[in-house]
């Protein structure tokens, strides 16, 4: 694989939300991105402040509407203090291809404060995306609902889902958070019940991903499906933060082999004290790629960019 010829395709990108301010520790970032049938793109983003602990400073989930995919305006907010939950990271927006209506899913530590574990959270289905209830917000998957697996180790929560519908079956590739974090797969008939996966533990950790391996995105290639993937090394400067993009390949979803073994494929090519590309999701746009990804600035903090790729 020619990766520098890949990387020059997303040498350019449009930038399309920053972060509430422009100080470090604050990200606009996590995308989850749909278009409806009138060709309208919905974006759901998690916004982060840099005062509260770590794992506790997502405090909003916002949603924006575009008509270009490329323009896009704020026209809905979850706070944090609605739901009510300590903190948001990734949200998933999809759409139901039977209802037509919008479901949007969240992850957090949810439930009693002594024992609230990372969990998948959704929301009800609405028929406009500017009328999710906050209130309405219930853990769809969490370690307690799974039966104990020997192939998923000790999973303490799951968190940051990436959702998609194929065959009639819902997907969820969804990070497993044990002493590292990994990528994990469950399937659904209704997007609300969710078991394992013939293969739970999706995608391992190895190489220059040595420290975590986290799914970021399902791409369909017509014959089998590209895996963007996410992950950072030991030895790197705070892995937990500072994450880089791969691919891999699978023809069944079950089964994966990793394409960049040696070296991510995408960084930030912005200086700072990180190279974070990560949280991205890719989609065909009339017969191109659009990817979104949050991505580091100059001064710790993170903004989500869209990278347009012709094929």
């Amino acid at each position: 694989m020619d990766l520098k010829a890949i990387r020059d395709k997303f040498s350019s990108f449009h930038v399309i939300l920053k972060p509430d301010e422009n100080t470090p520790e604050w990200w606009a970032g996590a995308p989850s991105v749909v278009r409806d049938k009138e060709g309208i793109f919905w974006l759901a983003a998690r916004m982060r402040e840099g005062n509260s602990p770590r794992g506790q400073r997502g405090y909003e989930i916002r949603i924006l509407r575009s008509e270009d995919g490329i323009h896009f305006e704020r026209v809905h907010s979850i706070p944090r203090e609605d739901v009510p939950i300590r903190g948001f990271e990734r949200p998933a927006l999809i759409i139901d291809p039977i209802t037509g209506k919008f479901k949007l899913y969240g992850c957090g530590p949810f439930g009693p404060e002594e024992r609230n574990p990372w969990s998948i959270l959704k929301f009800d289905d609405v028929d406009d995306p500017r009328q999710f209830v906050p209130a309405s917000c219930r853990a769809v998957l969490q370690p307690a609902q799974v039966e104990r697996d020997p192939r998923s180790n000790e999973v303490a929560g799951y968190k940051d889902p990436f959702i998609f519908i194929e065959d009639g079956k819902y997907h969820i590739f969804t990070i497993g958070c044990e002493r590292v974090e990994r990528a994990y797969h469950f399937t659904s008939t209704d997007g609300e019940n969710w078991q394992p996966a013939e293969n739970v533990l999706a995608f391992d950790v190895g190489g220059w991903h040595n420290f975590f391996t986290r799914p970021a995105s399902i791409l369909p290639l017509g014959v089998g499906y590209l895996l963007v993937y996410e992950g950072s090394h030991s030895t790197w400067y705070d892995p937990v933060y500072n994450i880089a993009t791969g691919l891999a390949y699978s023809f069944d979803l079950n089964h994966f082999i990793d394409l960049t073994p040696d070296e991510p494929l995408l960084k930030s090519t912005t200086p700072g004290d990180y190279i974070t590309w990560r949280y991205s999701h890719w989609m065909w746009v009339e017969g191109q790629i659009m990817a979104y990804a949050e991505v580091a600035r100059p001064n710790n903090t993170n903004e989500i960019r869209l990278f347009i790729i012709e094929c």
